[in-house]
Formats: structure tokens, C-alpha cells, sequence
């Protein structure tokens, strides 16, 4: 496994830098929900992409796997049958040929991105980064290992003159750069003769890069370093990436969190990284950002450890003060009051979101989504608890519809919405309810037994996501479709706005519709 799994959340950025630097967008007349494009995809954990031949390539792994998808522009990805059963760690383009690398010498090529053959290496250590100039093909990886080819299918061993790792190469100005654990740089002129440099650091340089009439160095720690001619070298400063949990729309904006981070798009497209406005040392702590809500003018962004952030255009956020430390998971606006729910049944609520009070819920069972619709509150969780509100103050326990043995097996509810004058709760073991008023509840029969963890309404349908890329739809909340998912990544949650749905997973995965 390479370092940090390749980097799932460096290459969420580099995705996102790509689609700005080849202005990528598109557009459909398909009806939302029905017909779903992946934004930036999260196949588990993808470890590098390139462009070539008017294509998008980018390999990973999944399960236990390697996995490739290609895309003519960049927003939207097919995956390909890899020609391998192992991991996939990098990929490059040169001579009309894709050629991919990974775990245990592996080694495939493709003249077209989609037909996939594999190759002999003559080695068996992992190979990481594979780059192309001056008519060949060079290989790096584990142990020092460099590989050469003129075409990609035949390649020779060569002698690098280090035993450490070496993670990422790339060519330009008439030579080859290579980088790898504990500041290794080597530079190289054809891909066989290798002079190392020294750079007076013990941190891994993970990836390397040439534009501009400049080679980039990016590693461990927020390292950049940049060279114009491999020898002489300059440390740079830099920002980060991560998990994204929940995504809201208002104020004509979508906003993303993930662990600490928040990120914003205008179209579900296009996603810039904003400030969340925590300290530090409250990033380094881990207080990962779980849900967001719009309202009142306001965005409420929620979390682990009693975060709660605000802001009034997404951009700018403003850390609140709150005397707990539980963690809170949901959190939506209704009946101009926003509450929140969250873990040991916690709730809050707020007039105005900088100012908040806790409520008595009457439940110490963790509370994970929460919505509002036909004059009150509902707010769903663990093994299948409902509560409902009319003002998020007062609030009573509601019988779910599932039967004891099946709460008691832990059919937790995950997400609520409220649409078509019904609400809809979805969760574990492929749960399914509907209720009318919050407080009689019927359990529908779902096309699918995976665990649906999210649930959204809007242009009169019903989205519901979950494991393995699960898209279901319902005009009703009774009768649910299956629909096509271009990800197998678990969607954590979804929800509608500007006429669109826009759905999250893990590894940076954004899904859109239409």
C-alpha cells in the first residue's frame, strides 16, 4: 500500500485544479434524479490520473482491487475493467499509449483507455509513479526500483544508486526528476543514468510535477519544493483536503464539510476550499464537521466535539460557543428555528444560529438526521427511534413501524426528509418508512438490501443514497427505483437545490443530477 493510500483526498484537489484548467461542464435535459453524473469520483481510493488522446484517465483500488476510469472531459467517468486484480498506484500517457503501475510490479497498458493488457515487469517490488519523455517510459517504486520502456510493454531494470522509496517521477526540460521517502531526488537525462540531489529533510516527497518551465515537488507535512533545472531546489508553502460527510444548498450556493473542511460550488461542478474558521489545534483534534443546513439567511454547519459554525454566504464561517461535548450529526431549519441533533440525544435549537439552547429529547439513543415539514420537527436515529416536535422544544416518541426484534437488531435510521406531504426515513438493512403527520409510521418495501444513509425531496421525487453508490427514487416514498450510479463509493448524503440533487461519499466523491 503506498503512503497515506496514495493520497484519495490529494487527488480530490488535483481533480478539482483539472477541471478548472480545462473549464470541464456540461448539461442535460434528463429528468433530476433519474439520470446521475460523477463530479469527482471516489471509487475508494484513487491514486493518480493523467490526460491523453483527448482522454481522462485514473486508477486506484477498490475492495481489494485495482480500478481505472476514464473521462473525455473530466466530469463525466466510466469505469473500465482494469486487467488486473491488483491495486493501481499511478499512470501516465505517451506514445498513443496509457500506461498504468501498482502493487507487486504490475504493470498495463492501453492504446485507448478502455482495453486494458497486462505487462511483464521483471520485478516484483510495487511500482508508484510511471512518466514519459525523450522516447521512453520511465517507472519508479518500492526500494529504489526503476524500470524503463520505449513502448510500455517491454521494459528493462535499471539502477537508481538509492534503496529508498521513490513515489513520484516526471519529465521536462530535458530530463527526468524522480522523488521518494526521506527527501530523495534523483535526476536522469534518458531514464538509466541517476544522480541523486539532497534535500536536508526526513519528510517523504510524494509527488512530482513539471509546468511553467518548473518542476513541483509536493510531499509529507504541506512540503512543496520548486526547481527550474532539478538541481537547485526552493521550499514553497501550501493548504489540504478531506472526508466529505454532508452537503446543503442556500443562498444560491451548495456547501460540502467534511472533517474540518468546507467546500462550496455555485453548480455542484465546480468546488472551491473555504475557511471553516476552526483554530488549529481544533483541526488537528479531529472535529470533524458532520452536517449543514441553510435558513434564515444563515448557513449552520455541525459537528464532533460541540462545533458549531456559521455563515452568511458559505464563504466565510464563524466558530459558535457551546457547552457540550457531544457530537451532533444533523441539523436543518423550520418554523424559523434551527435544530440539531446528534449523539446520547442530544438536542439543540437556535432563533438565529449563533445563540443555543439544549433541549430535553426523553431519549439517550443517538439521533442522526433530523427534518422538518407540515408544522413540525422529526428527527430519526438509533435502532429506529423517532421523535416529533412542533416547535424543537417539547418533543414525544414516536412507534416507528418496525417490529421489536428488528429495532432491537439495530435497524438504525440514518436520514428523514419531508416532500409530497409525507415524510421519509430511510437506514440500515435497507429501512424504508413513510408518515403522513411524523407519527404513524409504515415500513415500504425496498428494491435493495443495502443501508441507505441519506434522503432528500425535490422536482417532486424522493432521492434516497447509501452503500455501494445506491441510488434509489420515488415519486411517492412508497414505490422506489433502482437507478444507475456511475460510483460504487458509500453516499453519505444528499439534497436538492437550483435544480439539482447533489449527493457525497467518501474520498471526495460528488455526484449530480441532471
Amino acid at each position: 500500500m503506498k503512503i497515506l493510500r496514495r493520497y484519495g483526498a490529494r487527488l480530490l484537489v488535483a481533480l478539482l485544479l483539472t477541471l478548472a484548467a480545462y473549464n470541464a461542464s456540461a448539461s442535460s435535459g434528463s429528468e433530476a434524479g433519474t439520470t446521475w453524473t460523477l463530479r469527482v469520483p471516489g471509487f475508494n481510493d484513487l491514486s493518480s490520473v493523467t490526460y491523453g488522446n483527448g482522454l481522462f484517465v485514473a486508477v486506484g483500488e477498490f475492495h481489494d482491487g485495482g480500478t481505472i476510469l476514464t473521462s473525455p472531459d473530466g466530469v463525466n467517468w466510466t469505469q473500465r475493467v482494469p486487467g488486473t486484480s491488483n491495486d493501481l498506484e499511478g499512470v501516465g500517457y505517451g506514445n498513443n499509449t496509457f500506461v498504468a503501475v501498482g502493487r507487486f510490479g504490475t504493470i498495463v497498458t492501453s492504446q485507448d483507455g478502455v482495453n486494458w493488457t497486462q505487462r511483464a515487469s521483471k520485478t516484483v517490488n510495487n511500482l508508484y509513479s510511471v512518466a514519459y519523455g525523450n522516447g521512453i517510459f520511465v517507472a519508479v517504486g518500492e526500494g529504489g526500483t526503476i524500470l524503463t520502456s520505449p513502448d510500455g510493454a517491454n521494459w528493462a531494470v535499471r539502477t537508481s544508486g538509492t534503496s529508498r522509496n521513490l513515489y513520484g517521477v516526471a519529465y521536462g526540460s530535458g530530463f527526468f526528476v524522480a522523488v521518494g521517502l526521506d527527501g530523495a531526488i534523483l535526476i536522469s537525462q534518458d531514464g538509466v543514468r541517476w544522480v541523486e540531489r539532497f534535500w536536508p529533510t526526513k519528510d517523504f516527497l510524494s509527488s512530482v510535477t513539471y509546468g511553467k518551465d518548473t518542476f513541483v515537488v509536493a510531499g509529507s507535512k504541506g512540503t512543496i519544493l520548486i526547481s527550474r533545472d532539478g538541481m537547485n531546489w526552493k521550499q514553497r508553502t501550501s493548504p489540504t483536503s478531506g472526508w466529505l460527510e454532508d452537503v446543503t444548498y442556500g443562498n444560491g450556493i451548495f456547501v460540502a464539510v467534511a472533517g474540518g473542511i468546507i467546500l462550496t460550488s455555485p453548480d455542484g461542478v465546480n468546488w472551491t476550499l473555504r475557511n471553516s474558521g476552526l483554530r488549529n489545534s481544533e483541526a488537528r483534534s479531529s472535529r470533524n464537521l458532520y452536517g449543514v443546513a441553510y435558513g434564515n439567511g444563515i448557513f449552520v454547519a455541525v459537528g464532533s466535539k460541540d462545533t458549531i459554525l456559521t455563515s452568511p454566504d458559505g464563504v466565510r464561517w464563524t466558530q459558535r460557543t457551546l457547552s457540550t461535548s457531544d457530537s451532533i450529526y444533523s441539523v436543518t431549519y423550520g418554523n424559523d428555528t434551527f435544530v440539531a441533533v446528534g449523539s446520547g440525544g442530544f438536542i439543540l435549537t437556535s432563533q438565529n444560529g449563533r445563540t443555543w439552547t439544549a433541549q430535553t429529547s426523553g431519549t439517550s439513543k443517538w439521533l442522526y438526521g433530523v427534518a422538518y415539514g407540515n408544522g413540525r420537527f422529526v428527527a430519526v436515529g438509533e435502532s429506529g427511534i423517532i421523535l416529533t416536535s412542533p416547535d424543537g422544544v417539547n418533543w414525544t416518541l414516536r412507534n416507528s413501524g418496525l417490529r421489536n426484534s428488528e429495532a432491537r437488531s439495530s435497524r438504525n435510521l440514518e436520514g428523514v426528509a419531508y416532500g409530497n406531504g409525507i415524510f421519509v426515513a430511510v437506514g440500515s438493512k435497507d429501512t424504508i418508512l413513510t408518515s403522513p403527520d411524523g407519527a404513524a409510521w409504515t415500513v415500504r418495501t425496498s428494491p435493495t438490501s443495502n443501508k441507505l444513509s441519506g434522503v432528500a425531496y425535490g422536482n417532486g421525487i424522493f432521492v434516497a443514497v447509501g452503500e455501494g453508490g445506491t441510488i434509489l427514487t420515488s415519486p411517492d416514498g412508497v414505490n422506489w427505483t433502482v437507478q444507475t450510479s456511475p460510483t460504487r463509493a458509500f453516499l453519505i448524503s444528499v439534497t436538492y437545490g437550483n435544480g439539482t440533487f447533489v449527493a457525497v461519499a467518501g474520498f471526495g466523491t460528488i455526484l449530480t443530477s441532471p
